[in-house]
């Protein structure tokens, strides 16, 4: 395979030296060209040919969200990943532009080689795979060479779904993941759905502190449902969403009666804090069977112990599919493991998710007492 077309757009030059420096140890990775801002990056990009764009958000002429925008209508295969700081404006810009079409970001290293690094290996080369073999193996499944001149006889695939039919509760708590591409999956499904949700929301999104709380205030400004980040002890309820913050693992636990957010800063699990996992064996401990978990975009496999607790709760579980996914790490995983309900792409999962919550049902989803279910 050809090494990964990469080209470095940042007006700091001491940061580019590095990251060249420092990508091109990766034999997979080639970086093909730099450029001080967005407008010579546009004017780089038909010669170049560049795979993925790393693009710093903060530049004279023309900025990363200025640059992210044409980027997305000129040249919407290329896969754009943000460098940004953990600033208040750089965390704000980063949203706006992962709202425009950026595919994901890193946090750009401020004390020299080792944090580079470090940033560099367990964070920038992970997403340009991610991200890369997703849209290989996209291009390759839906190709229209592959559609039209099939060299073998087509058989249709098994499905990933297909879990055996059982009776079902339906649920009192929405508890959603996601990661890479996960700020644009949860905007989209949020934005359908209606004020008078009958059920609370739990989210965890991977993403640094001083993003979240950010991200959950862009949400609240696009949705009918009031959206927050979490806090200690807050009382979980219906029709409004939570948002784990950066850094801390939220879990559900309980003040008397009242189910209540609990958040700790515990070792990471699966490389994540927040991860997935906490939020949904807590939620099976705490409702049971009433639990609906969904799985979105990221890369990875957290959430699959959790939604093995869902299941074996009794709960119900569905997961993003691989078409309308960026990376399709995490649902797969789930997938694959014979525990989702249903895959279904983004656009599909708020009508099936309001089928499943209310009271009467929908054809295929079985809706019965809870003294019939146990």
């Amino acid at each position: 395979m050809e090494p990964t077309r990469v080209l470095l757009v940042d007006d700091d030059k001491t940061v580019t030296r590095l990251l060249v420096m420092l990508l091109t140890e990766d034999p997979e990775i080639e970086v093909v060209g730099t450029a001080l801002n967005g407008l010579e990056a546009l004017a780089k990009v038909p010669e170049l040919h560049p795979d993925v764009i790393i693009l710093d958000v903060e530049m004279p002429v023309m900025d990363g969200l200025e640059t992210v925008s044409v980027l997305h209508k000129r040249h919407p295969h290329v896969i754009v990943i943000m460098f940004s700081t953990y600033t208040q404006r750089g965390a704000s810009q980063t949203l706006k532009a992962l709202a425009r079409g950026a595919s994901d970001y890193i946090t750009k290293p401020t004390t020299g080689l080792d944090e580079a690094r470090n940033v560099i290996n367990l964070e920038l080369r992970p997403k340009i795979t991610a991200l890369m073999d997703h849209k290989v193996g996209l291009t390759k499944k839906y190709s229209v060479q592959n559609i039209e001149k099939p060299k073998v006889p087509v058989v249709a695939p098994a499905p990933v779904t297909a879990v055996p039919y059982r009776p079902t509760t339906t649920p009192t708590v929405l508890v959603i993941g996601a990661s890479t591409g996960g700020p644009q999956a949860l905007s989209t499904l949020f934005a359908t759905l209606p004020p008078t949700f009958p059920a609370p929301i739990l989210v965890v999104q991977h993403m640094a502190a001083t993003f979240t709380r950010l991200f959950a205030q862009r949400l609240a400004q696009s949705c009918a449902i009031p959206v927050s980040e979490g806090a200690d002890g807050d009382l979980v309820r219906p029709g409004c969403v939570v948002i784990a913050p950066g850094d801390y693992h939220m879990e559900l636990g309980k003040n008397g009666e009242q189910i209540t957010v609990s958040l700790n800063q515990a070792p990471q699990q699966n490389f994540c804090r927040p991860s997935l996992d906490p939020l949904f064996v807590s939620a099976a401990r705490q409702y049971g069977r009433r639990v609906l978990a969904v799985v979105l975009t990221g890369m990875g496999h957290d959430g699959l112990r959790g939604c093995q607790a869902v299941r074996d709760a009794g709960g119900q579980v569905l997961v993003q599919d691989e078409a309308s996914s960026a990376v399709w790490g995490m649902p797969k995983h789930v997938a694959k493991a014979g525990l989702a309900d249903k895959v279904l792409t983004l656009d599909d999962l708020a009508p099936s998710i309001m089928n499943i919550m209310a009271p009467t049902g929908t054809a295929g989803w079985s809706r019965v007492s809870d003294d019939a279910a146990s």
